[in-house]
């Protein structure tokens, strides 16, 4: 399929005037009145060339305030795997909204979401529903310390679990820190007291330290995909699961973005290795607000033996109906094919691209969620790696982007749906080409 796209000499001809974004700013600017700095999540900060106001979507693309039509590679970042407004989603959720919201109880198609989410995923015995996956991650954690009695968990630089005081370490340490360093303002100091953070893809440091026998858990992304899409190298996530096993650690594995996006067993299934707790949202519900861990039953049942798990909009109905609409899609034989063949073309054309401005870069990870690291002649393998990137130039290299009509994540990463096809991948890389002329 990569055949399909511009071929390495390909130059663009002509180029469109760029896009402006001036309404978007001046109703951030007017929100900011009662919104704080204008937006409900700081990760939509600091966007040049100001965060932008949406108000519509179709597919992958986005129509912003200024009546821009823009490709989508943030998918609300990561969510939209089956594209912007999948019509059998949407369709099922007015269905159940027409039945009723949430009950305080139990509706039937909760229960089929957990028997998809069990059939389709490797270590998933059982499973509880939430609505972030940053509450996934804290029960995860809970019934990690109920089942072993221990307080440590192990994480690894770089690696992001959500924003809770006592996970949000190490995120994006600075080079030479030799103890976790928290990731905001505000968090408690002692909230990382029982929190080690590694080097990831080093298997020697982890073997040495759960040999202490006083780890709870062990929580990575089975591939580092928030802050760069980083394979394990080989042997690596074999090694830390006979090193968990040995020592009666318990190895998390968050799926909040690799789950159901990599393939439809997620990263654990993709890569072989099994892990005794997980974590999911994103790409679950295709941009409903759902969250789940899963994992042993023995593991989870602790849920019905003193942990505690609650959550009014844990299982919300329509939540429920866009979880099951989503997972039996993807759940189709052939569901991932397009993003296989589209996400491998634009990889490919994104690197022709690259060399062809003589810019060192490297293009990494998965088709359907890869990291571009301008300054980096090969994929990194860890944080250390990943600090070398030339983040301004990127950024630079997004705003063109966007400027051309294209909009990708500022921090490298690119998220594909199904509803890219080769039309929107040659425009992809039209402007890539412009993009890079002008950086």
């Amino acid at each position: 399929m990569a055949g399909a796209f511009k071929t390495p000499g390909f130059e663009q001809r002509s180029e469109a005037p760029l896009l402006e974004f001036v309404e978007s700013e001046r109703r951030v600017a007017e929100a900011a009145r009662y919104l704080a700095g204008g937006v409900s999540s700081n990760f939509r900060l600091g966007i040049a060339p100001t965060p932008l106001v949406f108000e519509r979507a179709s597919g992958p693309y986005l129509f912003d305030a200024d009546g821009n039509r823009l490709i989508d590679y943030y998918l609300g970042m990561g969510p939209m795997i089956l594209g912007h407004t999948p019509d059998d989603v949407r369709e099922a959720a007015g269905r159940q909204m027409a039945s009723g919201l949430l009950f305080g109880g139990q509706s039937g198609i909760e229960a089929e979401a957990a028997r998809l989410v069990c059939e389709m995923v490797p270590c998933a015995e059982r499973v509880r529903f939430n609505t972030s996956g940053s509450e996934a991650v804290q029960t995860a954690l809970r019934l990690s310390r109920a089942a072993t009695g221990r307080r440590v968990v192990v994480k690894f630089d770089g690696h992001y679990h959500g924003w809770f005081d006592n996970i949000l370490w190490s995120t994006a340490p600075p080079a030479g820190a030799n103890a976790p360093v928290a990731g905001s303002r505000g968090q408690l100091a002692d909230a990382g007291a029982d929190i080690v953070a590694l080097p990831w893809n080093d298997l020697a440091s982890v073997r040495e330290r759960l040999a202490r026998g006083d780890v709870a858990a062990v929580i990575m992304e089975a591939a580092m995909c928030n802050a760069g899409a980083i394979l394990p190298e080989p042997g690596y996530l074999e090694g830390v699961r006979e090193a968990c096993t040995a020592t009666g650690t318990i190895l998390v594995f968050d799926e909040v973005i690799t789950g159901f996006r990599v393939g439809p067993g997620g990263a654990q299934r993709r890569l072989g290795v099994t892990p005794d707790l997980a974590t999911f949202a994103k790409a679950i519900a295709a941009g409903f607000p759902v969250a789940a861990i899963a994992g042993r039953a023995d593991l989870m049942d602790l849920c019905m033996q003193g942990v505690v798990h609650g959550g009014t909009y844990n299982g919300q109905a329509v939540g429920m109906a866009a979880c099951v609409a989503a997972l039996r899609r993807l759940q189709q034989p052939g569901a991932y094919d397009g993003m296989e063949q589209r996400g491998t073309g634009l990889m490919q054309g994104l690197r022709a691209a690259f060399a062809r401005a003589g810019i060192t870069a490297s293009v990494a990870g998965f088709p359907q969620v890869f990291h571009v690291a301008i300054g980096l002649a090969e994929p990194a393998r860890n944080w250390a790696d990943l600090r070398r990137m030339d983040r301004a130039r990127y950024v630079a290299f997004t705003t063109a982007l966007l400027r051309r009509g294209v909009r990708a994540l500022e921090r490298g990463v690119w998220f594909m749906s199904t509803e890219h096809d080769d039309a929107v991948i040659d425009a992809t890389l039209d402007a890539v080409s412009g993009a890079l002329r002008e950086i």
